[in-house]
C-alpha cells in the first residue's frame, strides 16, 4: 500500500509527520501560509515543482480513491475544507458562498497561489472520484469569472477549464 494511500486511511502521517485529520483542523492562517500541505490533501499525477516530497499519484492508487468509499469520504472531507478556507460550502450538489464569503473572497479572487491550489482541487478530485464535485466548484468559478467583476483572467479560467474536462 502507498503511503498516500495510508496517509488517506489516517495510518500515515505525511513527509512532515502531519495527520490527514491535523491538515483539515488547519486554521485557516495556517491554509494561506503553509505550502506543503496541499499536495497531500489533493494529490495529483504530476511531481510538485514547490514540494520535492509530495506523493505522486500512480493509477494504483487513483483506482484505490475510486473503489473505497472511505477514501472517497475523506477526500470529500478535504474539498469540503478547502472550499470552507475559500469561504465556499457544497449545498445540494452545488457550490455556494459560505456565512463568511465576503471575508474571505479576497483569499481566492486575485492571483496568487491560491488559483493554483484551486487548479490542483478541481484537478485531483475529478481524478480521483468526485467528479459531481469538481464540476460543482468549477460551475461556481465559472459564475464568477462571467460575472466579469472578480479579477480571474482568462489565462487562469482557461487552466480551470482544462482541469475539468
Amino acid at each position: 500500500m502507498s503511503k498516500l494511500i495510508n496517509f488517506y486511511r489516517g495510518t500515515a502521517p505525511d513527509t512532515e509527520g502531519r495527520t490527514l485529520a491535523e491538515l483539515w483542523a488547519f486554521n485557516d492562517h495556517q491554509m494561506e501560509d503553509v505550502h506543503d500541505f496541499i499536495q497531500w490533501m489533493v494529490p495529483l499525477r504530476e511531481r510538485s515543482q514547490y514540494n520535492p516530497h509530495a506523493p505522486v499519484l500512480p493509477e494504483a492508487d487513483i483506482a484505490a480513491f475510486r473503489s473505497d468509499p472511505a477514501l472517497l469520504e475523506n477526500l470529500a472531507r478535504s474539498f469540503a475544507r478547502f472550499l470552507r478556507f475559500l469561504g465556499l460550502a457544497l449545498e445540494d450538489g452545488r457550490v455556494v458562498e459560505g456565512p463568511d464569503h465576503a471575508s474571505k473572497s479576497a483569499v481566492w479572487r486575485s492571483p496568487n497561489h491560491n488559483w493554483l491550489r484551486i487548479t490542483r482541487v478541481l484537478t485531483s478530485t475529478r481524478t480521483l472520484g468526485l467528479e459531481a464535485e469538481s464540476r460543482a466548484f468549477f460551475a461556481f468559478l465559472d459564475g464568477l469569472y462571467r460575472g466579469g467583476t472578480s479579477g480571474i483572467d482568462a489565462r487562469t479560467f482557461g487552466f480551470w477549464s482544462s482541469a475539468v474536462l
